[in-house]
């Protein structure tokens, strides 16, 4: 008898196997099926595209007519002044974007939490969320509008102040653009940022911050060895998801906005993308450095992970 119940205790102890554990699950699986052929129609049915890059692409010919070229245009954007700039840019931009981004959303979460006032808390919250919501085409206009010599309200604002003595060119002069795309991203988008963190603080046991009161904490002490560290894993896995999009440095916002005298600096790869692909119908050269970033993008991606679990921290995968 004993050996009996010992045999069905196993039995019951061990493990389900793969088939099992898809018909216990079947309700999940069916309710899953649809964004699962969704995932494989537009994100991996369109990766036989890429085959483009290897190809002297002709959009006339069928796929077993076209001109194999191995990696002929993969050497070239590497040997390509061109593109090496435009890389510069984009990584440029990008790094701009991810820390000012990354930094002031942070910091915005935690002086949102700071607020007592429930009501002036939501407004604040209501007002910096409403620029997420403009498309980019109405960004740009206000930016330029805000920039422009005549009227513009940046550059009165600066004479009335006398920092300046004379309006500045600033969508002219390449020193500036940079730095206008961070701030523009930030405006728009720093509030939408700061939902995650507000939502990871307010999992955070309030009996802490009762027993740091208790012990004399002040409201900087608190946010420092309290907040911090209940939302760092959040933020342990939001710069991995940052760094995963280090060359994804935007495309309308730099597009509306550049001219032919900044143009040296406010090309990205998504315009070179476009520039080749669209205008100059050179669609195996365009295909090549949209596989480049791509590729980039996930190995940085898998790198981030990897060292974060190698320093014990939370991470993605």
């Amino acid at each position: 008898m004993e050996s009996e119940k010992l045999i069905e205790g196993r039995s019951l102890n061990r493990e389900k196997t793969f088939g099992e554990k898809l018909f216990f699950q079947r309700q999940l699986l069916v309710m899953s099926l649809p964004l699962i052929l969704y995932l494989i129609l537009f994100s991996y049915v369109p990766v036989w595209g890429w085959t483009m890059a290897f190809q002297n692409y002709k959009p006339a010919r069928d796929f077993f007519s076209q001109e194999w070229v191995g990696m002929k245009w993969f050497i070239f954007l590497f040997t390509d002044k061109g593109f090496l700039r435009v890389l510069r840019n984009t990584v440029a931009m990008s790094f701009i974007n991810m820390a000012l981004g990354y930094i002031t959303a942070i910091v915005f979460a935690l002086l949102l939490n700071e607020l007592k006032s429930v009501r002036f808390k939501r407004v604040i919250q209501t007002v910096s969320y409403l620029p997420h919501f403009l498309s980019w085409i109405i960004v740009t206009g206000l930016v330029a509008t805000m920039l422009s010599v005549e009227n513009g309200a940046i550059n009165d604002f600066l004479m009335a102040l006398r920092i300046i003595k004379e309006p500045i060119l600033f969508l002219s002069e390449p020193k500036y653009f940079w730095g206008i795309v961070g701030f523009t991203y930030v405006w728009k988008e720093v509030g939408w940022n700061t939902i995650i963190y507000l939502a990871a603080i307010a999992g955070i046991d309030p009996a802490l911050y009762e027993a740091a009161q208790i012990d004399g904490c002040s409201r900087y002490q608190k946010m420092w060895f309290i907040t911090l560290p209940g939302i760092r894993s959040t933020i342990i896995i939001m710069m991995i998801m940052s760094i995963g999009h280090i060359l994804d440095a935007g495309f309308e916002l730099q597009y509306l906005l550049k001219n032919g005298l900044i143009q040296d600096v406010a090309e990205t790869i998504d315009i070179y993308v476009i520039k080749y692909g669209i205008e100059n119908f050179n669609y195996s050269l365009a295909t090549a450095a949209g596989m480049f970033k791509n590729v980039v993008n996930i190995s940085l991606i898998f790198i981030a992970n990897n060292l974060a679990k190698r320093f014990g921290e939370d991470r993605l995968i």
